[in-house]
């Protein structure tokens, strides 16, 4: 005997597939998961692959202030070992992922999480965080 699910069961499975839509804690643990892939490029001195890790305008960034490809210009950022995810914040296609000795910042992209900000530290009072690679 066949067990057919209801109809607006059906839509909902179907629409979720279609849109990519997840819920709160996937999207949180996909976005701790492409800061800390981010993080262990850097800390491993792979910058091919940290480069890979970061969001189209960041690298842009990054190679127009080097004057250089982005590896290179990678390579020349003095960027802290990031150490150990404390806590991952994310609202809607927007994340910040904090370590021991970084903050990483994150858009969702058609392609997955990628790195918008990083070497990023927190100022006093009001003022946004200080970052060494970021993008316009």
């Amino acid at each position: 005997m066949m067990r057919r699910l209801p109809v607006h069961l059906a839509v909902a499975v179907s629409l979720a597939a279609v849109c990519g839509c997840s819920t709160p804690s996937e999207r949180r643990d996909a976005a701790t998961a492409a800061a800390r892939h981010y993080a262990q490029a850097v800390r491993a001195g792979d910058w091919a692959m940290a480069c890979a890790a970061l969001a189209p305008t960041s690298r842009e960034e990054l190679e127009q202030a080097g004057k250089s490809s982005c590896p290179d210009a990678l390579g020349q950022e003095e960027l802290p070992d990031a150490g150990e995810a404390r806590h991952t914040d994310v609202h809607g296609n927007q994340a910040r992922v904090v370590f021991a000795q970084d903050t990483v910042f994150l858009a969702r992209f058609p392609s997955g999480w990628k790195v918008t900000a990083a070497g990023c530290h927190e100022q006093a009072g009001d003022e946004p965080y200080q970052c060494e690679i970021k993008g316009r």
